[in-house]
């Protein structure tokens, strides 16, 4: 193994395909300007077509959120304590038995963890400038654009372009009176295209990436996306249509990608 494999670049695969929502999907955006008689929290859009979109940041930053939950990794600040930082959650119980309080927490820089190796870690965390310490980041999650606009705005009980309004209540618990909100969805049913771009390096084993990648897309299945998911809002379901690779030496030699074989989990696959 060479001092810089870790960020010799060996190859890029793509990952495509549907993402449907199965209940209403609320990511915020911002507004310059209310209407009378809109929603008091909306949407983020398309600011040319006007069309609700995913934002790979919100993929993305809830893909390893639930990664580093369900693996027990992240960098989590001690105070009161001889041990300033712990990388594992594991790791909090002596110290918090000695008195240490819990500080804040962020991703997980440890080299060794799976989050860290598939999303990366911010230049400023790195904890060495050496070649062969630097974790590179792989994966890249594009802007999931919507797929079926023309069966949105056919529909015929929809209260914005191409989303509904849901109005919820807030009962002072006192004095019982109701304080109604109305918050922006884009309706079930909706359809984007997602796109993850993996790219790997040096003696990165291409397999065991593109299935922790999976693991990811079944954990955000089974958890929410966007907010208010204890809710019922932001369930969403993930159909993977296409896998393809494109090595270093396609890129060189100017060829197109090729399919890229790997048993697909049933749960990621061919939804209805």
């Amino acid at each position: 193994m060479t001092a810089i494999s870790n960020i010799e670049f060996r190859s890029r695969i793509f990952l495509s395909g549907t993402l449907k929502t199965i209940t209403g999907l609320h990511i915020g955006g911002n507004s310059t300007e209310m209407e009378i008689g809109g929603a008091d929290s909306i949407v983020v859009r398309d600011p040319i077509s006007n069309f609700p979109y995913i934002p790979g940041s919100s993929l993305r930053g809830k893909m390893r959120s639930l990664l580093e939950r369900v693996r027990g990794e992240m960098t989590i600040d001690l105070e009161k304590s001889e041990i300033r930082q712990v990388k594992y959650v594991k790791d909090l119980a002596e110290p918090l038995t000695k008195g240490a309080k819990l500080g804040k927490a962020g991703p997980s820089t440890d080299p060794g963890a799976a989050s860290a190796r598939l999303f990366g870690v911010a230049i400023d965390k790195q904890e060495s400038d050496r070649p062969e310490n630097i974790i590179p980041q792989r994966l890249v999650v594009r802007d999931a654009r919507l797929s079926n606009p023309e069966e949105l705005e056919a529909a015929r009980n929809t209260d914005m372009p191409l989303t509904e309004v849901k109005t919820e209540v807030a009962i002072d618990r006192i004095t019982s009176q109701a304080n109604p909100r109305q918050i922006e969805r884009v309706p079930a049913g909706a359809k984007f295209h997602f796109e993850f771009v993996l790219n790997l390096y040096g003696e990165d084993k291409e397999e065991d990436y593109v299935k922790l990648l999976f693991q990811c897309m079944e954990l955000l299945q089974d958890d929410y996306l966007g907010g208010h998911g204890s809710r019922g809002y932001g369930r969403v379901q993930f159909d993977v249509e296409k896998i393809t690779r494109k090595s270093a030496e396609d890129y060189r030699e100017s060829n197109s990608a090729q399919d890229f074989s790997i048993d697909i989990p049933p749960e990621l696959k061919n939804q209805p």
